[in-house]
Protein backbone atom coordinates (compact mmCIF):
# COMPACT_ATOMS: atom_id res chain seq x y z
CA UNK A 1 0.00 0.00 0.00
CA UNK A 2 3.00 2.31 0.87
CA UNK A 3 4.49 1.87 -2.19
CA UNK A 4 1.23 2.47 -3.95
CA UNK A 5 1.20 5.61 -2.16
CA UNK A 6 4.39 6.71 -3.35
CA UNK A 7 4.24 5.77 -7.23
CA UNK A 8 0.65 7.98 -7.10
CA UNK A 9 2.99 11.05 -5.34
CA UNK A 10 5.58 10.52 -8.00
CA UNK A 11 2.65 10.39 -10.57
CA UNK A 12 1.88 14.10 -9.59
CA UNK A 13 -1.26 13.40 -7.13
CA UNK A 14 -2.25 16.19 -5.28
CA UNK A 15 -0.50 16.05 -2.00
CA UNK A 16 -3.20 17.00 -0.18
CA UNK A 17 -4.67 13.56 -1.11
CA UNK A 18 -0.72 11.80 -0.59
CA UNK A 19 -0.82 12.96 3.30
CA UNK A 20 -4.67 11.86 3.61
CA UNK A 21 -3.71 8.68 2.04
CA UNK A 22 -0.45 8.00 4.13
CA UNK A 23 -2.62 9.77 7.32
CA UNK A 24 -5.30 6.81 7.01
CA UNK A 25 -2.71 4.15 6.51
CA UNK A 26 -0.64 5.26 9.57
CA UNK A 27 -4.32 5.32 11.48
CA UNK A 28 -5.81 1.92 10.12
CA UNK A 29 -2.19 -0.09 11.05
CA UNK A 30 -2.28 1.50 14.69
CA UNK A 31 -6.16 0.48 15.35
CA UNK A 32 -7.24 4.20 15.08
CA UNK A 33 -10.32 5.46 13.85
CA UNK A 34 -10.40 7.23 10.73
CA UNK A 35 -12.92 9.65 11.93
CA UNK A 36 -9.66 11.57 13.88
CA UNK A 37 -8.50 12.59 10.33
CA UNK A 38 -11.89 14.77 9.77
CA UNK A 39 -11.11 16.19 12.85
CA UNK A 40 -8.25 17.48 12.55
CA UNK A 41 -9.68 19.99 9.69
CA UNK A 42 -12.65 20.31 11.79
CA UNK A 43 -9.97 22.24 14.47
CA UNK A 44 -9.02 24.28 12.05
CA UNK A 45 -11.41 26.12 12.14
CA UNK A 46 -10.46 27.32 15.89
CA UNK A 47 -7.23 28.69 15.08
CA UNK A 48 -7.78 32.23 14.87
CA UNK A 49 -4.48 32.78 13.16
CA UNK A 50 -5.53 31.27 10.10
CA UNK A 51 -7.82 33.88 9.53
CA UNK A 52 -4.71 35.99 8.18
CA UNK A 53 -3.47 33.55 5.05
CA UNK A 54 -6.27 33.94 3.11
CA UNK A 55 -6.54 37.96 3.37
CA UNK A 56 -2.61 38.70 2.90
CA UNK A 57 -2.47 35.58 -0.02
CA UNK A 58 -5.50 37.76 -1.76
CA UNK A 59 -3.40 41.04 -1.36
CA UNK A 60 -0.79 39.53 -2.83
CA UNK A 61 -2.27 38.55 -6.20
CA UNK A 62 -4.51 41.43 -6.33
CA UNK A 63 -0.66 43.09 -6.42
CA UNK A 64 0.81 40.96 -8.86
CA UNK A 65 -2.05 41.04 -11.19
CA UNK A 66 -1.72 45.00 -11.31
CA UNK A 67 0.82 46.97 -12.70
CA UNK A 68 1.85 48.01 -8.86
CA UNK A 69 5.69 45.99 -9.84
CA UNK A 70 6.01 48.45 -12.56
CA UNK A 71 5.58 51.17 -10.15
CA UNK A 72 7.82 49.86 -7.78
CA UNK A 73 10.55 49.45 -9.75
CA UNK A 74 10.39 52.97 -10.88
CA UNK A 75 10.42 54.62 -7.56
CA UNK A 76 13.45 52.06 -6.41
CA UNK A 77 15.40 52.78 -9.60
CA UNK A 78 14.42 56.81 -9.55
CA UNK A 79 16.09 56.62 -5.61
CA UNK A 80 18.92 54.25 -6.25
CA UNK A 81 19.51 54.22 -9.59
CA UNK A 82 22.31 56.80 -9.37
CA UNK A 83 24.27 54.63 -7.09
CA UNK A 84 27.31 52.36 -8.28
CA UNK A 85 25.22 49.00 -8.76
CA UNK A 86 21.84 50.80 -8.55
CA UNK A 87 19.59 48.57 -10.86
CA UNK A 88 20.96 45.36 -8.98
CA UNK A 89 19.99 47.13 -5.78
CA UNK A 90 16.90 47.96 -7.46
CA UNK A 91 16.13 44.09 -8.58
CA UNK A 92 17.01 43.29 -5.07
CA UNK A 93 14.51 45.54 -2.52
CA UNK A 94 11.70 45.20 -5.57
CA UNK A 95 12.20 41.24 -5.31
CA UNK A 96 12.29 40.81 -1.98
CA UNK A 97 9.37 43.58 -1.46
CA UNK A 98 7.24 41.46 -3.94
CA UNK A 99 8.11 37.91 -1.91
CA UNK A 100 7.13 39.63 1.54
CA UNK A 101 3.87 40.07 -0.07
CA UNK A 102 3.19 37.01 -2.55
CA UNK A 103 4.82 34.99 0.30
CA UNK A 104 6.65 33.41 -2.71
CA UNK A 105 9.78 34.35 -4.70
CA UNK A 106 8.58 32.16 -7.75
CA UNK A 107 5.50 34.66 -8.34
CA UNK A 108 7.92 37.63 -8.17
CA UNK A 109 10.21 35.45 -10.93
CA UNK A 110 7.15 35.55 -12.65
CA UNK A 111 6.39 39.07 -12.08
CA UNK A 112 9.12 40.60 -12.46
CA UNK A 113 11.66 38.65 -14.20
CA UNK A 114 10.23 40.22 -17.76
CA UNK A 115 10.95 43.64 -16.51
CA UNK A 116 14.27 43.31 -14.49
CA UNK A 117 15.98 41.13 -17.07
CA UNK A 118 15.98 43.08 -20.13
CA UNK A 119 16.61 46.15 -17.83
CA UNK A 120 19.87 44.84 -16.35
CA UNK A 121 21.65 43.46 -19.44
CA UNK A 122 20.32 46.35 -21.25
CA UNK A 123 22.45 48.66 -18.62
CA UNK A 124 25.26 46.33 -19.29
CA UNK A 125 25.60 43.75 -15.82
CA UNK A 126 26.83 40.48 -17.17
CA UNK A 127 24.00 37.69 -18.11
CA UNK A 128 25.65 35.20 -15.25
CA UNK A 129 25.00 38.05 -12.68
CA UNK A 130 21.77 38.94 -13.82
CA UNK A 131 20.33 36.54 -14.07
CA UNK A 132 21.79 35.44 -10.41
CA UNK A 133 19.65 38.52 -8.99
CA UNK A 134 16.44 38.13 -10.94
CA UNK A 135 16.54 34.24 -9.99
CA UNK A 136 17.73 34.75 -6.05
CA UNK A 137 17.69 38.40 -5.13
CA UNK A 138 14.23 38.26 -4.02
CA UNK A 139 14.27 34.73 -1.59
CA UNK A 140 14.89 36.11 1.52
CA UNK A 141 11.38 38.14 1.33
CA UNK A 142 9.66 35.28 3.08
CA UNK A 143 11.10 36.60 6.31
CA UNK A 144 9.52 39.96 6.22
CA UNK A 145 5.77 40.71 7.02
CA UNK A 146 3.30 39.70 6.03
CA UNK A 147 4.95 36.62 4.54
CA UNK A 148 2.21 33.45 4.49
CA UNK A 149 5.84 31.21 5.52
CA UNK A 150 6.44 32.90 8.69
CA UNK A 151 2.22 32.88 9.26
CA UNK A 152 2.42 28.75 8.50
CA UNK A 153 4.89 28.40 10.83
CA UNK A 154 3.01 29.83 13.81
CA UNK A 155 0.20 27.98 13.23
CA UNK A 156 2.07 24.87 13.10
CA UNK A 157 4.55 26.09 15.92
CA UNK A 158 2.20 27.77 18.79
CA UNK A 159 0.46 24.42 20.00
CA UNK A 160 4.00 23.27 20.77
CA UNK A 161 5.86 26.50 21.71
CA UNK A 162 2.77 29.46 22.91
CA UNK A 163 5.73 31.76 22.55
CA UNK A 164 5.28 31.58 18.95
CA UNK A 165 2.93 33.61 17.94
CA UNK A 166 2.12 35.45 14.52
CA UNK A 167 3.31 39.02 15.88
CA UNK A 168 6.60 36.84 17.28
CA UNK A 169 7.71 35.64 14.28
CA UNK A 170 6.96 39.13 12.50
CA UNK A 171 9.22 40.87 14.62
CA UNK A 172 11.68 38.45 14.82
CA UNK A 173 12.06 38.30 10.58
CA UNK A 174 12.73 41.98 10.46
CA UNK A 175 16.35 42.41 11.48
CA UNK A 176 17.42 39.07 9.71
CA UNK A 177 15.60 39.62 6.88
CA UNK A 178 17.43 43.46 6.95
CA UNK A 179 20.95 41.96 6.96
CA UNK A 180 20.03 39.93 3.81
CA UNK A 181 18.84 43.06 2.11
CA UNK A 182 22.14 44.68 2.62
CA UNK A 183 24.61 41.99 2.10
CA UNK A 184 22.50 41.17 -1.44
CA UNK A 185 22.64 44.53 -2.28
CA UNK A 186 26.53 44.81 -1.87
CA UNK A 187 26.64 41.90 -4.05
CA UNK A 188 24.73 44.27 -6.62
CA UNK A 189 26.53 47.10 -6.35
CA UNK A 190 29.88 45.04 -6.47
CA UNK A 191 28.21 43.37 -9.68
CA UNK A 192 27.55 47.09 -11.20
CA UNK A 193 30.87 48.25 -10.52
CA UNK A 194 32.78 44.72 -12.06
CA UNK A 195 30.80 45.41 -15.11
CA UNK A 196 31.33 49.07 -15.12
CA UNK A 197 28.15 50.28 -15.26
CA UNK A 198 27.97 54.24 -15.72
CA UNK A 199 25.96 55.77 -13.20
CA UNK A 200 22.40 57.41 -14.15
CA UNK A 201 22.08 60.89 -12.45
CA UNK A 202 20.07 61.56 -9.79
CA UNK A 203 16.71 63.22 -11.09
CA UNK A 204 14.69 64.69 -8.15
CA UNK A 205 11.67 65.74 -10.77
CA UNK A 206 11.96 61.42 -11.58
CA UNK A 207 11.92 60.30 -8.48
CA UNK A 208 8.94 62.97 -7.35
CA UNK A 209 7.33 61.51 -10.45
CA UNK A 210 7.40 58.06 -9.39
CA UNK A 211 6.26 58.41 -5.56
CA UNK A 212 3.14 60.69 -6.67
CA UNK A 213 2.34 57.48 -9.26
CA UNK A 214 3.20 55.17 -6.17
CA UNK A 215 1.20 57.29 -3.98
CA UNK A 216 -1.32 54.76 -2.78
CA UNK A 217 1.06 52.00 -2.38
CA UNK A 218 3.81 53.33 -0.78
CA UNK A 219 1.25 53.73 2.46
CA UNK A 220 0.91 50.15 2.57
CA UNK A 221 3.73 48.44 4.51
CA UNK A 222 3.65 51.20 6.90
CA UNK A 223 0.02 50.60 7.52
CA UNK A 224 0.56 46.72 8.18
CA UNK A 225 4.24 46.83 9.76
CA UNK A 226 3.07 50.13 11.96
CA UNK A 227 -0.62 48.15 13.02
CA UNK A 228 1.01 45.18 13.94
CA UNK A 229 4.27 46.44 16.01
CA UNK A 230 2.61 48.68 17.23
CA UNK A 231 0.13 46.90 18.84
CA UNK A 232 -2.83 48.37 17.55
CA UNK A 233 -3.77 45.72 14.96
CA UNK A 234 -3.56 41.80 15.33
CA UNK A 235 -2.47 39.83 12.57
CA UNK A 236 -5.66 38.66 11.33
CA UNK A 237 -7.35 42.29 11.27
CA UNK A 238 -4.11 43.89 9.72
CA UNK A 239 -4.78 40.87 6.74
CA UNK A 240 -8.18 42.12 6.47
CA UNK A 241 -6.74 45.62 6.22
CA UNK A 242 -4.27 44.81 3.69
CA UNK A 243 -6.59 43.08 1.41
CA UNK A 244 -9.59 45.43 1.50
CA UNK A 245 -6.76 48.53 1.09
CA UNK A 246 -5.16 46.89 -2.10
CA UNK A 247 -8.65 45.84 -3.75
CA UNK A 248 -9.45 49.82 -3.27
CA UNK A 249 -6.60 51.47 -4.88
CA UNK A 250 -6.21 48.43 -7.26
CA UNK A 251 -9.81 48.18 -8.45
CA UNK A 252 -11.45 51.91 -7.72
CA UNK A 253 -8.51 53.98 -7.77
CA UNK A 254 -5.94 52.87 -10.40
CA UNK A 255 -8.53 50.79 -11.93
CA UNK A 256 -5.68 48.13 -13.01
CA UNK A 257 -7.99 45.07 -12.52
CA UNK A 258 -11.37 45.36 -13.91
CA UNK A 259 -14.12 43.77 -11.56
CA UNK A 260 -14.60 40.84 -13.85
CA UNK A 261 -11.16 39.52 -13.59
CA UNK A 262 -11.43 39.16 -9.65
CA UNK A 263 -13.08 36.37 -9.82
CA UNK A 264 -10.61 34.82 -11.29
CA UNK A 265 -8.13 36.39 -8.48
CA UNK A 266 -10.25 35.40 -5.91
CA UNK A 267 -10.57 31.77 -7.17
CA UNK A 268 -6.48 31.54 -7.45
CA UNK A 269 -6.50 32.66 -3.77
CA UNK A 270 -8.81 29.99 -2.74
CA UNK A 271 -6.96 27.58 -4.49
CA UNK A 272 -3.43 28.10 -2.78
CA UNK A 273 -5.26 28.83 0.28
CA UNK A 274 -7.48 25.95 0.33
CA UNK A 275 -4.36 23.48 -0.74
CA UNK A 276 -2.59 24.69 2.02
CA UNK A 277 -5.24 23.86 4.49
CA UNK A 278 -5.75 20.61 3.40
CA UNK A 279 -2.43 20.17 3.03
CA UNK A 280 -2.34 21.14 6.99
CA UNK A 281 -5.50 19.37 8.25
CA UNK A 282 -4.04 16.21 6.93
CA UNK A 283 -0.31 16.72 7.85
CA UNK A 284 -1.80 17.84 11.16
CA UNK A 285 -3.46 14.39 11.21
CA UNK A 286 0.01 12.31 10.52
CA UNK A 287 1.67 14.68 13.28
CA UNK A 288 -1.03 13.36 15.80
CA UNK A 289 -0.54 9.82 14.75
CA UNK A 290 3.31 10.40 14.97
CA UNK A 291 2.70 11.90 18.57
CA UNK A 292 0.51 8.34 19.80
CA UNK A 293 3.12 6.92 18.34
CA UNK A 294 5.88 8.60 20.56
CA UNK A 295 8.31 9.11 17.31
CA UNK A 296 9.09 12.55 18.70
CA UNK A 297 10.45 10.98 21.99
CA UNK A 298 12.20 8.52 20.23
CA UNK A 299 14.07 10.89 17.89
CA UNK A 300 14.70 13.10 20.82
CA UNK A 301 16.40 9.97 22.48
CA UNK A 302 17.92 8.92 19.76
CA UNK A 303 19.91 12.45 18.41
CA UNK A 304 20.47 13.21 22.80
CA UNK A 305 22.59 9.62 22.49
CA UNK A 306 24.86 11.41 19.68
CA UNK A 307 24.31 15.24 19.82
CA UNK A 308 25.77 16.72 23.31
CA UNK A 309 26.27 20.31 22.42
CA UNK A 310 23.66 22.94 20.77
CA UNK A 311 26.56 24.59 19.13
CA UNK A 312 26.89 20.84 16.87
CA UNK A 313 22.84 20.41 17.17
CA UNK A 314 22.77 23.78 14.46
CA UNK A 315 25.18 23.02 12.35
CA UNK A 316 23.40 19.65 12.16
CA UNK A 317 19.98 21.45 11.58
CA UNK A 318 21.40 23.83 9.01
CA UNK A 319 22.66 20.31 7.13
CA UNK A 320 19.22 18.84 7.88
CA UNK A 321 17.29 21.71 6.46
CA UNK A 322 19.43 22.60 3.26
CA UNK A 323 18.51 19.07 2.32
CA UNK A 324 15.24 19.15 3.04
CA UNK A 325 15.06 22.89 0.84
CA UNK A 326 16.53 20.61 -1.77
CA UNK A 327 13.37 18.40 -1.98
CA UNK A 328 10.68 19.85 -0.32
CA UNK A 329 8.52 23.11 -0.82
CA UNK A 330 8.56 25.22 2.01
CA UNK A 331 5.09 24.83 2.62
CA UNK A 332 5.00 21.29 2.94
CA UNK A 333 8.34 21.59 4.78
CA UNK A 334 7.12 23.08 7.30
CA UNK A 335 3.52 21.00 7.92
CA UNK A 336 5.78 18.11 7.67
CA UNK A 337 8.84 19.06 9.77
CA UNK A 338 8.07 20.89 12.68
CA UNK A 339 6.15 19.23 14.73
CA UNK A 340 8.81 16.99 14.62
CA UNK A 341 11.74 19.55 15.01
CA UNK A 342 10.43 22.05 17.74
CA UNK A 343 10.37 19.76 20.55
CA UNK A 344 13.64 18.68 19.67
CA UNK A 345 15.10 22.05 19.71
CA UNK A 346 13.58 23.11 23.13
CA UNK A 347 15.98 20.15 24.54
CA UNK A 348 18.96 22.22 23.20
CA UNK A 349 17.60 25.45 24.93
CA UNK A 350 17.01 27.31 21.54
CA UNK A 351 14.56 29.77 21.37
CA UNK A 352 11.39 28.63 19.69
CA UNK A 353 11.21 31.81 17.87
CA UNK A 354 14.85 31.96 16.75
CA UNK A 355 14.13 28.33 15.39
CA UNK A 356 11.55 30.17 13.12
CA UNK A 357 13.68 32.06 11.82
CA UNK A 358 16.60 29.59 10.95
CA UNK A 359 14.19 27.71 9.30
CA UNK A 360 12.51 29.69 7.10
CA UNK A 361 16.11 31.31 6.33
CA UNK A 362 16.99 27.37 5.21
CA UNK A 363 14.45 27.11 3.24
CA UNK A 364 14.56 30.55 1.66
CA UNK A 365 17.93 29.51 0.36
CA UNK A 366 16.56 26.03 -0.79
CA UNK A 367 14.18 27.74 -3.24
CA UNK A 368 17.23 28.08 -6.06
CA UNK A 369 19.31 25.07 -4.74
CA UNK A 370 19.32 21.81 -6.87
CA UNK A 371 17.64 19.71 -8.30
CA UNK A 372 14.25 20.70 -7.15
CA UNK A 373 14.94 24.02 -5.80
CA UNK A 374 11.27 25.76 -7.48
CA UNK A 375 12.77 29.27 -8.59
CA UNK A 376 14.85 27.74 -10.85
CA UNK A 377 12.80 25.54 -12.49
CA UNK A 378 10.07 28.84 -12.42
CA UNK A 379 12.86 31.21 -14.05
CA UNK A 380 14.13 28.28 -16.44
CA UNK A 381 10.73 28.63 -17.86
CA UNK A 382 10.18 32.42 -17.53
CA UNK A 383 13.27 33.75 -18.57
CA UNK A 384 13.92 31.10 -21.10
CA UNK A 385 17.22 29.88 -19.79
CA UNK A 386 18.80 26.44 -19.37
CA UNK A 387 18.08 24.97 -15.71
CA UNK A 388 21.99 24.46 -15.03
CA UNK A 389 23.00 27.77 -16.28
CA UNK A 390 20.38 29.35 -13.38
CA UNK A 391 22.06 27.16 -10.81
CA UNK A 392 25.46 28.08 -11.81
CA UNK A 393 24.12 32.11 -11.80
CA UNK A 394 22.84 31.69 -8.23
CA UNK A 395 25.64 30.08 -6.53
CA UNK A 396 27.31 33.67 -5.73
CA UNK A 397 24.03 34.68 -3.93
CA UNK A 398 23.63 31.56 -2.39
CA UNK A 399 27.02 31.41 -0.84
CA UNK A 400 26.25 35.11 0.39
CA UNK A 401 22.88 33.93 2.07
CA UNK A 402 24.73 30.92 3.55
CA UNK A 403 26.85 33.10 5.39
CA UNK A 404 23.65 35.33 6.81
CA UNK A 405 21.97 31.98 7.78
CA UNK A 406 25.52 31.49 9.82
CA UNK A 407 24.77 34.85 11.29
CA UNK A 408 21.12 34.27 12.12
CA UNK A 409 21.95 30.62 13.83
CA UNK A 410 24.98 31.42 15.95
CA UNK A 411 24.13 35.14 16.83
CA UNK A 412 20.27 34.95 18.51
CA UNK A 413 20.03 38.29 19.30
CA UNK A 414 19.88 38.87 15.46
CA UNK A 415 16.18 37.40 15.68
CA UNK A 416 15.22 38.07 19.34
CA UNK A 417 16.52 41.75 19.42
CA UNK A 418 12.92 43.07 18.20
CA UNK A 419 11.31 40.29 20.19
CA UNK A 420 12.17 41.18 23.55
Amino acid sequence: MIWGIVILALLGAPLFAVFGALAMLAYQSGGMDFAIVIGELTRLTNMPMLQALPMFALAGYVLAGSRASERLLRLTRAAFGWMPGGLAMVCIVTCTFMTAFTGASGVTIVALGGLLLPALLQDGYREKAALGLVTTGGNMGVLFVPSLPLILYAIIAQPISPSVTVQAVFRAGVLPGLLALAVLSLYGIRAGIHARIPRHPFRGRELAAALWEAKWEIPLPFVVLGGIYSGWLVASEAAVLTAAYVLVIEVLVYREIPVHRLTLIVRDTVVLVGGVLLILGMGMAITNFLIFEQVPQLILEWVGARITHPLVFLMALNLFLLAVGCIMDIYTATIVIVPLLAPLAVRYGIDPVHLAIIFLANLAIGYSTPPVGMNLFIAAMRLNRPLMKLAAASLALMGLMLGVLALITYWPALSLALVN
